[in-house]
């Protein structure tokens, strides 16, 4: 030992993993290279559940992603309920709101379900519009609803939500579960961070949401959790044309600052 480093004498074994060095008893583990594990394919198959293999995973969903959708034009994001059923006044809202965005010269992008997701996508693609479908993998089978045009399936969550925030210019949120729960307090937080500017979030369904907005009003900001501004990020009304005014109004603000 000569200063404090150790001679070459000194250096403990080692071996290598591409750029990860590994000694003394973290070199435990299997005595094959990485490309002789990938070409071996009579080996065990364990390698592709692997943190590292994750990552190209990860990787490979945000290019794709990115590729699927960077021609889309502007764009606006409808979230709502898988159970939401076809019969229902809630469907005829999203077939509603589907159909003006797409009139309004806005793509509608959804989760690419079934219930509240198929209206939208649905009232888009009869309108003439684009319609968009972003799935998840799921321990249940769902599938994209028939009236998505242009779909990708997604097998991590937050490779999909970068989607969705990334490729729109606001959040309509009709009636929903967790799922729509997620998304909206996602979007309000990375609107109240400025990480994303301009991007309004409406709440359709007053009847639905009322309770929610009281609370965050009453509750939250009379708590001081929250400031007046933070609450002015939601826009709640039961008015199909008031949500696509507030999208439009959005979108020109954003248009003149840029």
């Amino acid at each position: 030992m000569t200063d404090g480093v150790n001679t070459p004498e000194e250096r403990p074994s080692e071996a290598f993993r591409g750029p990860v060095v590994l000694r003394r008893e973290q070199k435990a583990g299997p005595g094959s290279t990485t490309d002789q594990r990938l070409l071996d394919s009579r080996g065990p198959t364990d390698w592709v559940h692997t943190d590292p293999w994750r990552v190209l995973r990860i990787q490979a969903e945000f290019v794709e992603g990115f590729g699927a959708l960077a021609e889309v034009p502007r764009a606006v994001t409808v979230f709502g309920s898988a159970r939401t059923p076809r019969e229902s006044a809630e469907y005829a809202a999203g077939l509603e709101i589907g159909a003006k965005l797409a009139q309004s010269g806005f793509a509608a992008i959804t989760g690419g379900g079934p219930g509240a997701m198929e209206a939208v996508n649905r009232g888009a693609s009869e309108a003439g519009g684009l319609s968009i479908g972003l799935g998840i993998e799921l321990p249940f089978e769902q599938g994209l609803n028939p009236w998505v045009d242009l779909g990708v399936n997604f097998r991590y969550f937050f490779a999909r939500k970068t989607m969705f925030i990334k490729y729109s210019q606001a959040f309509i949120c009709l009636p929903g579960g967790f799922g729509t729960l997620d998304e909206l307090f996602e979007a309000l937080t990375l609107v109240q961070t400025k990480k994303v500017t301009k991007f309004p979030v409406v709440l359709f369904g007053s009847d639905y949401w009322g309770g929610l907005y009281s609370w965050i009003r009453d509750t939250v900001l009379g708590g001081g959790k929250v400031g007046e501004a933070d609450v002015d990020l939601l826009y709640l009304t039961d008015d199909v044309d008031d949500a696509v005014k507030v999208v439009l109004e959005a979108y020109k603000a954003w248009e003149d600052t840029h």
